[in-house]
């Protein structure tokens, strides 16, 4: 009965430490921030203090600094971030990848409501992916126009298509240029079809995209 007892708050303890899903900065009290974690009621919170995994780095103004799972988000008053897809954060016109030990960006996403894994690529000229790609997620580029590709084994023959949309978190944009290689690739390239839509910089370890309007 001691060793269940033991398992099932271990259990507990591992399921409070997971990362938070989204976080929103509403307000500020002083020098506490007044935040809502996966939708609860507000909770105030100091700097270097921890609320549902979410660790409150600094405050100034209508910003905070946010930790959850090793990663840092910055935060906007009353703009929602998601945190909890892959380490990429997000609201509705911003999209902030931090970089892998590699410095690759890296980042899950959907394409046409599909899941995929994307890698930011800016010498990409569209967002290509590979045949098997397309076919996981149901893409007939058979229908697309044919186009040459340089690669880097020499020239490919590829389909140019339009996709319906592509998500990065909370960030969608719609009908955008794309390319399906038949030569395998490890992941969907995010290339310029979709970085041309945002304004982008890169912080420290960060790249941050945000929607052109």
């Amino acid at each position: 009965m001691k060793a269940l007892l033991a398992a099932a708050l271990c259990s507990a303890a591992a399921m409070g430490a997971h990362a938070a899903d989204s976080v929103t900065l509403t307000g500020s009290i002083g020098s506490r921030a007044i935040l809502i974690v996966n939708g609860a009621p507000p909770k105030t919170v100091a700097v270097g203090e921890t609320f549902q995994g979410v660790r409150l780095v600094s405050l100034q103004a209508d910003q905070a600094v946010v930790e959850s799972a090793g990663k840092r988000f910055s935060l906007r008053m009353d703009s929602p971030v998601s945190i909890g897809r892959g380490g990429v954060a997000s609201s509705g016109n911003r999209i902030v990848l931090p970089a892998d030990s590699r410095g690759h960006y890296m980042t899950q996403g959907q394409i046409n409501g599909r899941a995929v894994t994307f890698m930011l690529d800016t010498g990409a000229t569209t967002i290509a992916l590979s045949a098997v790609d397309a076919q996981r997620i149901g893409l007939d580029y058979s229908k697309g126009q044919m186009v040459q590709m340089r690669t880097a084994n020499g020239n490919a023959a590829g389909y140019k298509l339009r996709l319906q949309s592509v998500r990065v978190g909370d960030v969608e944009v719609y009908d955008i240029d794309a390319i399906v290689s038949q030569q395998p690739m490890p992941y969907v390239l995010l290339g310029n079809s979709f970085l041309n839509r945002f304004s982008m910089r890169r912080d420290a370890d960060e790249m941050i995209l945000e929607k052109r309007y």
